[in-house]
């Protein structure tokens, strides 16, 4: 994986400068990259299993097939993750993108997301796809700002996915 450490700058709550990282996933976020997305499902949908599949075995499931897993750290603690899945022919897909639930709403989806997308462009990717589900108004926001845009949901891995989306990069 390209190295990463970048730090950005978003606004606490209470209107303080919160200094974040987006760094690699190292194994020591292992527990934080399963609790953060079980979190956001649990809260909306049902767990599945190939929910359980990636967040029980990150390395194996995604990085060792050529993905990548971003994290987000304030002052070393994960705070929020992002995965791209490599499915080949310059195709990854943009899943298990979550932010602890206590700092949703102050921009650090959106900065985590600008740097999975350049992240993907260093890797290679020709296009990014999503599958989502409209209920998450604010990701589907989110998607649609930085670029990506519908299109027919063919296959569905996710029961809970009503939604799919791409971004070409090139």
């Amino acid at each position: 994986m390209v190295a990463i450490s970048r730090h950005l700058s978003v606004m606490a709550r209470d209107g303080s400068p919160a200094d974040v990282r987006v760094v690699p996933f190292e194994e020591r976020h292992a527990a934080a990259f399963r609790d953060l997305n079980l979190d956001w499902i649990e809260e909306y949908f049902a767990v599945e299993e190939l929910d359980r599949k990636y967040l029980e075995a990150p390395a194996e499931t995604i990085l060792a097939p050529g993905g990548a897993i971003l994290m987000v750290e304030r002052s070393g603690v994960p705070i929020g993750c992002c995965a791209l899945i490599k499915h080949g022919g310059g195709v990854y897909e943009v899943s298990k993108m979550a932010v602890d639930r206590s700092l949703r709403g102050l921009g650090i989806g959106a900065l985590l997301l600008r740097e999975v997308i350049g992240h993907a462009r260093t890797l290679g990717a020709e296009k990014l796809t999503i599958i989502s589900n409209t209920v998450l108004e604010p990701a589907m926001r989110l998607y649609r700002h930085l670029g990506f845009v519908e299109v027919p949901l063919e296959s569905n891995a996710y029961a809970r996915g009503n939604v799919a989306l791409e971004l070409a990069l090139r």
